[in-house]
């Protein structure tokens, strides 16, 4: 299989970048293609801005993002940059998304990459979004670290579920392209426990980055559990929404979703 990962830390010390390290050994060893785009080291450019469409511009007089993107796509007048990192989106078979949590979201960079590359016209577009998505039949994932232990990131968490920081890119970017989300692998709080639990999480990666196969995917509903208003017509299985429409509370919902990463080492108690 083709493997293309994005990574977006800035110091390559990081125990992100070592766990991205390990993910390229890993999948290499066991046959795959890899393909890396290190954003910090790229210095990808990460505003949209005017000088995306110094190429081409469907309207002088307005700019509006979604529309000249859609051009852009028609006419094939990409930045070079953007033009690379699409081809490599292209390409792939799985993409993987590595980063650290930062304000409980991804850095800049790679919210920046997804503006640009992920543009209308090649990777969404009318009829084109999630079941009926440019990248069905593809998948994603989502490899993150934390600054906090996993009790903060917990249901009952002081900053709650780690997986609803997760569900915008899971559901918002990954799904809403086509993808299938796999189970995202969270290490949490690296830089406060020992070496030993760090071995830990590495040795997980790679057996889950070795079993990914067998992982089942993280659930989204089908396009025929949604009416012609795009709002369900069925309880929510996600964990994500709820359905008040057909007798469900947001609690029972919830129950359905689990937020432990199953492949993860038992986690330390936070001192």
């Amino acid at each position: 299989m083709k493997f293309f990962i994005v990574h977006a830390h800035p110091d390559p010390a990081s125990f992100n970048s070592a766990l991205k390290n390990m993910a390229v050994a890993t999948l290499t060893d066991e046959g795959h293609e890899v393909a890396v785009s290190d954003l910090y080291q790229m210095q990808f450019k990460a505003t949209m801005d005017t000088a995306d469409f110094s190429l081409t511009r469907k309207n002088l007089m307005r700019l509006q993002f979604d529309v000249e993107q859609e051009h852009q796509h028609l006419v094939g007048a990409y930045p070079a940059d953007v033009a690379m990192e699409q081809a490599r989106v292209e390409w792939c078979d799985v993409m993987i998304f590595h980063f650290p949590i930062w304000w409980f979201s991804m850095p800049s960079i790679l919210k920046g990459w997804v503006e640009r590359v992920l543009a209308r016209g090649f990777a969404y577009g009318p009829r084109r979004k999630h079941a009926t998505g440019h990248f069905a039949g593809r998948r994603a994932m989502v490899t993150c670290t934390t600054g906090a232990f996993a009790d903060v990131y917990a249901p009952d968490g002081i900053e709650g579920d780690i997986g609803h920081l997760l569900w915008p890119i899971n559901n918002g970017i990954f799904h809403f392209m086509g993808f299938t989300p796999l189970p995202s692998f969270v290490a949490y709080a690296p830089r406060l426990i020992p070496d030993s639990e760090r071995a830990k999480y590495l040795g997980a990666y790679a057996q889950r980055l070795r079993s990914l196969e067998g992982v089942a995917p993280l659930f989204m509903h089908p396009a025929d559990d949604y009416g012609p208003n795009q709002r369900l017509t069925v309880k929510a299985r996600s964990g994500f929404q709820w359905n008040p429409g057909a007798g469900q509370s947001r609690e029972q919902a919830a129950r359905h979703h689990t937020s432990s990463d199953p492949s993860g080492p038992d986690r330390p108690d936070e001192p």
